[in-house]
């Protein structure tokens, strides 16, 4: 987010929250407020509206980003904006930042341009306080666990084989390895740990896959936190935690409504890492929204083979709710750099190649926005294509995506200008997505519940990854076959793995293929209900850079927030 975003944002008058609301089928007795620009939405909307026969379903994905990302969050925002514009009536639905980069290298995500979920400084610094709710949670469920320890330890806890640790939702990798209870008898007992920001906590998970408080009550209940030493898990339940979470979390578990700034209501929920966990936002809040609206849009983290894929095959088999429709982000000069020949370092100038028109280094490219169109394709819908336009695209680089595009599978693709143009820019994206809904689809998961966990992790990496096959290192053959006799063979695969590659290796740009997939190790998360294999080295803590996006954040002479990315 730039400082011209927060000048536009600031530009435009808010709707009131009460009319936003009220396109959603949404009375002021449905609304709980924060503020003038945010409210949260009872749950009692589930029990007193039904999903509509007609409302659509639509996930937005993209190809592999780049460290400089492609826009999805601002087509998510902006495509209901059009669609708004052609007369349906449409909702977005996304994540709330975490601090960590927001404060971090990434900056705001509330989109850009003319296209954005506002006010844009509250949907990133804390909004109704959901994040501190997670963490709370959390470090309730640590600390019982220590105090448990100190006193005795009556389920004969293995401290050498405790799995839960605490988080916090900021980018420190001064925490990410820390011995608790120093200092002597009177603090506990003495061991090895660490934090991973909020985001990755498994209750983040939990929060966006619940479909009601019950249900998050049992989830919790069912959290691992560690073992016995007969190698029994042991579980928030055992250490009578989980009820003192979900009291926690009760609120939480509401969605917030805010509003875009053509007034498109947007609903924001929940904020687990894609490359870590589900990377989704809530169950809860795609049946609110599907209970008034025409279309309801999604947004998925990183690329279709990461939160799409997970989309499809964790939260669509949680929810029971089937996709009507995808809507696919790429830009040119991301597909350039898929190329491998450009190096890419944020905060440095874009590389001469992909600000001039380079056919060559797009064709080298061009089989990543191919294989995730097949990659969403698989799961039995239609895909659109959306062309993020810079102003540096030639025609003819824009000619050949779209080309290139049609011929792997979308139903059509479009050149896009949501940013510059909010939903105006999008009106034929629209059009061409209300088409592709309209087609015959087939929705399907990748594999069946009732596969042994390695099938379903080589189903993943053939079929989705382009691997020729799975190498398991002895740590992960050790977990899988635990979880297995565990009884955790029904779950869901999450992978681990980095978004800048459909491979586990982040230099295997484009479409890499003639490669095995390396599976290092494997945990499991019991109240979310998956299992997640680690493919590669995966950072659940953050750290800053030397110079953060956070040093240049302020107020102003009139209590403004300035200097946002």
């Amino acid at each position: 987010m730039s400082s011209d975003d927060l000048s536009i944002a600031r530009s435009i008058p808010l709707r009131p929250l009460n009319e936003v609301a009220r396109v959603m089928g949404l009375s002021p007795d449905d609304l709980e407020p924060y503020g003038h620009a945010k409210a949260k939405v009872s749950l009692d909307v589930l029990d007193k509206m039904e999903v509509r026969d007609k409302a659509r379903y639509v996930v937005v994905t993209a190809i592999s980003p780049t460290p400089f990302g492609e826009g999805k969050t601002v087509h998510t925002v902006g495509i209901s904006q059009a669609l708004n514009r052609i007369g349906q009536r449409a909702c977005c639905v996304i994540r709330q930042p975490s601090m960590g980069p927001v404060f971090g290298i990434k900056g705001g995500a509330a989109g850009g341009g003319y296209s954005q979920v506002v006010p844009p400084e509250e949907l990133n610094l804390h909004l109704t306080g959901d994040f501190h709710a997670v963490t709370a949670a959390h470090n309730l469920c640590a600390a019982f666990l220590d105090a448990h320890l100190f006193h005795g330890n009556e389920l004969d806890i293995d401290p050498d084989q405790i799995t839960w640790r605490r988080v916090l939702d900021m980018n420190d990798r001064a925490l990410r390895q820390v011995e608790v209870a120093r200092g002597g008898e009177k603090n506990g007992t003495p061991r090895v740990t660490g934090f991973d920001i909020t985001s990755a906590s498994e209750i983040m998970a939990i929060l966006g896959l619940a479909k009601d408080i019950k249900d998050l009550r049992q989830r919790l209940g069912a959290i691992v936190v560690g073992y016995d030493k007969a190698g029994k898990p042991v579980t928030a339940e055992d250490l009578k935690a989980a009820g003192s979470m979900t009291a926690l979390l009760k609120d939480a578990l509401k969605p917030t409504l805010m509003q875009t700034l053509e007034g498109t209501p947007a609903l924001v929920h929940t904020g687990p890492f894609a490359n870590i966990a589900h990377g989704n936002s809530s169950i809860v809040a795609d049946q609110v929204a599907l209970r008034g609206l025409d279309f309801v849009v999604t947004e998925a983290g990183f690329g279709a083979d990461m939160g799409a894929e997970k989309f499809f095959d964790i939260k669509c088999r949680a929810s029971g709710l089937k996709p009507d429709a995808a809507l696919l982000v790429a830009t040119v000069r991301a597909l350039k750099s898929h190329s491998g020949k450009f190096e890419l370092k944020p905060g440095k100038p874009l590389p001469e190649g992909l600000t001039t028109e380079d056919l060559g280094a797009l064709e080298a490219g061009i089989g990543n926005l191919q294989k995730q169109i097949e990659n969403v394709r698989v799961f039995g819908i239609p895909v659109v294509v959306a062309i993020n336009k810079f102003p540096t695209d030639s025609e003819a680089e824009i000619a050949f995506v779209k080309e290139a595009a049609l011929a792997a599978g979308a139903s059509a693709a479009h050149v896009s200008t949501l940013f510059a143009d909010g939903g105006k820019g999008g009106e034929e994206l629209a059009h061409a997505l209300v088409a592709a809904c309209d087609e015959p689809s087939s929705f399907r998961f990748l594999y069946p519940s009732e596969a042994p966990l390695k099938e379903k992790i080589e189903t993943l990496a053939t079929k989705i990854y382009g691997a020729d096959g799975v190498d398991y290192e002895p740590e992960a053959d050790k977990q899988l076959a635990l979880f297995e006799e565990r009884g955790y063979g029904h779950f869901p695969i999450c992978m681990a793995k980095t978004q800048y590659s459909l491979s586990h290796d982040p230099k295997l740009l484009g479409r890499p293929s003639g490669y095995r997939f390396v599976v290092r190790d494997a945990r499991v998360a019991v109240g979310a209900g998956f299992v997640y294999p680690l493919a590669g080295a995966i950072m659940t803590m953050p750290g800053l850079g030397k110079s953060p996006g956070g040093h240049k954040i302020d107020i102003d002479d009139d209590g403004n927030v300035v200097g946002m990315l």
